[in-house]
């Protein structure tokens, strides 16, 4: 009888949590987002979910989508090897239309701690643990060539990202879905709990995302690792990947009010869009 009882009750928990996603999907699906055209084949979504009612949370939910053809609008990298600028600078220092945040650094010692390349040119290596072992953060990678965007998994050689053939790369992760099939991730702290998140998707119809999430705020929870993934899948994306969030999430849009700050940075601690951190890198949206 005791183990019928289990049963029951994992079977509940599950049919719940199951009811509870599928509302969530439906919910984004139905979404009125606020768009705005930033440059041909390039549009900004904005919406701020309130009262409650996407993950049982208010969430703030800003992206760009952009037809991924190396024309028109194209991909970059800027990056600094021992210096940190914030997202909004790179991106005005390089002309772009729009940037996010890049991957992880050392806010010491500055610097990104994982591989970069740009144009051909190593700017960062890899900041292995004592062992040798690489972080999560090393076992993917955004490349670009000729302007168009692509994901990279790590294949397991210890010189994976140096004989890749892009020349710009930029290591990043955790890998969260390859090619339709979601990855194995664990319940970590990092990866369980609610935090600001910064994350790019590519959708089969040659289009792309770069999407940041608020959180640490009444006014945006933040969100899981597994609920990020829910919510680029939603959005038609099926190779995405993770980039470094908390208090380095940031989107630029060039021409857009509060000096192009498009979603709400925790730096200072306050619901606005001053609270930039400076970041190592960031991945540039530039018109051809």
């Amino acid at each position: 009888m005791l183990k019928k009882a289990k049963f029951l009750f994992f079977f509940m928990c599950l049919t719940t949590s199951a009811m509870a996603q599928n509302q969530d999907s439906l919910t984004l699906v139905r979404t009125k987002w606020h768009k705005n055209r930033v440059a041909k084949k390039v549009r900004l979504f904005r919406y701020h979910f309130n009262e409650n009612n996407l993950f049982a949370a208010n969430e703030n939910i800003s992206f760009l989508e952009i037809k991924n053809t190396g024309r028109r609008a194209v991909f970059a990298i800027g990056a600094e090897d021992k210096e940190l600028i914030a997202t909004s600078d790179f991106g005005r220092r390089d002309t772009a239309l729009a940037a996010i945040n890049g991957n992880f650094f050392d806010v010491k010692n500055v610097g990104s701690v994982d591989f970069v390349k740009v144009n051909g040119n190593t700017i960062n290596t890899n900041r292995l643990d004592k062992n040798g072992n690489r972080a999560f953060h090393q076992r993917a990678a955004a490349v670009i060539n000729n302007g168009k965007i692509g994901i990279k998994k790590w294949d397991g050689t210890a010189n994976w990202e140096t004989n890749l053939l892009e020349k710009n790369v930029l290591l990043n992760g955790p890998l969260l879905a390859f090619d339709g099939i979601k990855e194995n991730i664990d319940t970590a702290a990092f990866n369980r709990l609610r935090h600001p998140r910064t994350c790019l998707g590519l959708k089969p119809n040659g289009r792309v995302i770069m999407l940041t999430v608020d959180g640490r705020n009444d006014n945006s929870a933040g969100m899981s690792l597994f609920e990020l993934t829910n919510i680029m899948t939603w959005l038609g994306c099926t190779t995405i990947i993770n980039f470094d969030g908390g208090g380095s999430t940031t989107l630029w849009v060039s021409g857009f009010p509060d000096n192009g700050i498009i979603n709400y940075p925790t730096d200072n601690k306050k619901w606005d869009h001053a609270g930039q951190r400076k970041v190592a890198n960031v991945i540039l949206i530039k018109k051809k």
